[in-house]
């Protein structure tokens, strides 16, 4: 890896450290120069903008969300999906806590101003592929006849993010305990649903 791409790589890495603790709209050039200890002109080479800038981090956060989330879950293959969905579920729970309770996805979404701006397109991009795996694995288990027939799976999928996000403002309002319970009780429900 030449030079350039380690440091950028470096840079990448302070900036989703930032963006995970103050929101991706809060990053700036001049405060991950500071915690990069670079100069906001030699930073600013690598990006160009801080639009540029918020979009590489998403790209970076996606490439961190694949081997914080799907990464381990996809080790335990196909045979009994339900398992796997439970690993990508408790993995996907983590990820939302490892931001303060708040996921950078969810929190950039509502932060950018523009649909058309190549920030809400990243995100279209990253929420868009994460939905369409989910569904795969729904997909898969239907198939394999673990679950029903009759299931629809772009609907199950859309029942199971619902729960997410429902799970994560209720991480905000009445803590870590109380949004797990919910979340797994809910999970339990629809699984059994689906079989």
């Amino acid at each position: 890896m030449s030079k350039g791409k380690i440091t950028k790589e470096y840079i990448l890495s302070c900036a989703f450290e930032l963006a995970s603790e103050n929101g991706l709209e809060s990053l700036t050039i001049g405060e991950l120069a500071k915690k990069c200890g670079m100069s906001k002109s030699g930073l600013f080479a690598h990006f160009n903008s801080k639009e540029n800038l918020q979009v590489s981090v998403l790209e970076y956060s996606n490439a961190i969300f694949t081997q914080r989330v799907i990464a381990p879950a996809r080790v335990l293959g196909d045979t009994d999906i339900e398992a796997k969905l439970k690993q990508l579920l408790e993995n996907w729970l983590g990820w939302n806590h490892s931001f303060q309770g708040s996921c950078m996805f969810i929190d950039a979404w509502k932060d950018a101003s523009s649909e058309s701006s190549p920030i809400q397109k990243a995100l279209q991009d990253t929420i868009a592929v994460w939905i369409k795996y989910l569904t795969i694995q729904i997909s898969k288990a239907i198939e394999s006849k673990q679950f029903r027939a009759d299931l629809d799976a772009k609907q199950a999928t859309f029942e199971l993010y619902g729960l997410y996000l429902s799970a994560n403002l209720f991480y905000s309002l009445q803590g870590q305990q109380a949004s797990h319970r919910h979340f797994w009780q809910g999970v339990e429900r629809l699984i059994a649903s689906w079989k």
